[in-house]
C-alpha cells in the first residue's frame, strides 16, 4: 500500500498531533500521505499553516486507503464516500468509545504494517434507504450503522407500521424504530434493547424505541428482506428519519420508508488479530 489519505477530525485531534505522528510513521515506511478534511469546518476555526490540506473529492480517486482519526461518527461519515469509491477505511480512535476504530492513538506504530501489506480486510454489510412520497423518491442514501425513525423532541407517540416483504411484522407506538445492520447492533439499537450481533452476520435488526406495547420486541430479519415503515396515525402527522446520525428528514403521513441490504459493502482494514468479543469486552469496559 503506497497511497493513503488521512482524514482528521479537527475538533478532536488537538493541533493535529495524532495526524502528525501518523504522517511521520507512514513516511518512514515509504507510504505517500495526503491530508484531507472529512467535512467543512467553521470559518473561525484556525487550521495549522504547516500542514497542506488537499481536496478529498480529488484525492480519493487514486487512494488505496482512507485513515479516519476521530470517533465512530467520523468513520460513519467517511464510510459513504469511501465505499462508493471502493476504498477501504482504517479507524484511529481519538474520540470516546470508538467501537469501530481499529487502533487507539497510542498504537500508531502499527501503521507501518500497511507498507508491507500486512493487514486483513473486514467487509461490512450496508443498508440502502429510500423514502417515497406519492410517486416521487424524495430521499436516497446508504448507511453502515442504521436508519432511525423517531417522533422528534416533542413528548408524543409515533405510531409506526413495519412490514417485511409486504407482510406486517410490527405495529408499535412509542418513540420510534431503529433498523440496523450487524455493525450498528452495538450502537443505538443496543441502547434500545436490541441484541449484539457479530459484524460478519447478514441480518437486519428492527428495534422499537421505548415501545408502549409490551409485545413489541426486536426482530432479527434476514438480509434478503425488504423492510418498509409507514406512519399509521400521528397527532402531528410527521416523524423524522436519520441515516447513521446524519441530517434528519421530516416524514409526512403517507411517506413510505424502504430499507434493504445495499449492493455496496464497507471495507475496514484490520492490523491486529483479535476476536469481535475482545473488542466488545474492551470497549464496553470504558462505559
Amino acid at each position: 500500500m503506497k497511497r493513503v489519505i488521512l482524514t482528521p477530525n479537527p475538533y478532536r485531534d488537538k493541533d493535529f498531533q495524532t495526524v502528525r505522528t501518523a504522517m511521520g510513521i507512514l513516511r518512514d515506511a515509504g507510504v505517500e500521505t495526503k491530508v484531507c478534511l472529512p467535512f467543512d469546518v467553521d470559518k473561525s476555526f484556525e487550521l495549522p499553516k504547516d500542514i497542506r490540506f488537499h481536496r478529498l473529492d480529488r484525492e480519493i480517486h487514486n487512494a488505496e486507503l482512507v485513515i479516519c482519526f476521530g470517533g465512530d461518527g467520523t468513520i460513519l461519515h467517511m464510510a459513504k464516500t469511501a465505499t462508493r469509491k471502493n476504498v477501504p477505511i482504517l479507524g484511529v480512535n481519538s474520540g470516546t468509545l470508538g467501537f469501530m476504530a481499529e487502533l487507539e492513538s497510542t498504537e500508531l506504530n502499527l501503521l507501518a504494517k500497511l507498507a508491507k501489506d500486512e493487514y486483513t480486510l473486514d467487509k461490512r454489510m450496508m443498508i440502502d434507504v429510500v423514502v417515497q412520497r406519492d410517486r416521487d423518491i424524495i430521499f436516497h442514501d446508504i448507511g453502515l450503522n442504521d436508519v432511525v425513525i423517531t417522533k422528534g423532541a416533542v413528548a408524543r407517540i409515533a405510531y409506526l407500521q413495519v412490514k417485511c416483504d409486504g407482510v406486517e411484522a410490527m405495529q408499535c407506538g412509542g418513540d420510534g424504530v431503529i433498523i440496523a445492520t450487524p455493525t450498528g447492533s452495538t450502537a443505538y439499537s443496543l441502547s434500545a434493547g436490541g441484541p449484539i450481533v457479530e459484524p460478519e452476520a447478514r441480518n437486519i435488526l428492527i428495534t422499537p424505541i421505548c415501545a408502549h406495547d409490551v409485545m413489541s420486541r426486536c426482530i432479527v430479519a434476514s438480509d434478503k428482506r425488504t423492510i418498509t415503515v409507514e406512519l399509521v396515525q400521528n397527532a402531528r402527522r410527521n416523524a423524522y428519519l436519520s441515516v447513521d446520525g446524519g441530517k434528519s428528514l421530516r416524514l409526512n403521513m403517507g411517506d413510505v420508508v424502504t430499507v434493504k441490504k445495499s449492493n455496496l459493502e464497507t471495507k475496514l482494514i484490520r492490523l491486529k488479530e483479535r476476536s469481535f468479543y475482545d473488542v466488545v469486552n474492551m470497549k464496553f469496559k470504558k462505559i
